[in-house]
């Protein structure tokens, strides 16, 4: 019922698509623990690709709006920045680390990458 983004319907297409896999904890009790999360619906995280030190992650806006979203992690990031989409760092593209994560800003189906360098 509704628009496309209001029934979810992304969302929806992904869980069909790319199902999540079930994976044995050592413990009933464990917590749910998320590499990434992202507080807005209209933000797809794509990709995140594995790097020595770091890890370049790909999101897009998928509702045709403009938006302004978190990219959280509970993982160890030292710095940020803004890459091309042949993931190489852009010069103004260094992003402030912020006690909510990164600030994100999307214009209609935009497409950002974001090279995430680990801390030791």
């Amino acid at each position: 019922a509704g628009s496309f983004q209001e029934a979810g319907v992304i969302q929806q297409a992904y869980n069909l698509n790319f199902p999540l896999h079930v994976v044995p904890a050592s413990c009933a009790q464990c917590p749910a623990w998320s590499a990434f999360s992202v507080s807005s619906p209209a933000i797809v995280l794509e990709t995140a690709e594995d790097r020595p030190e770091a890890v370049v992650v790909r999101l897009y806006e998928a509702h045709g709006s403009t938006v302004t979203a978190w990219l959280q992690t509970p993982l160890p990031v030292k710095e940020a920045m803004l890459c091309d989409l042949l993931e190489r760092p852009l010069v103004q593209g260094r992003l402030p680390l912020e006690q909510q994560g990164l600030r994100l800003s999307f214009t209609p189906f935009r497409v950002l990458s974001v090279l995430l360098v680990w801390s030791h």
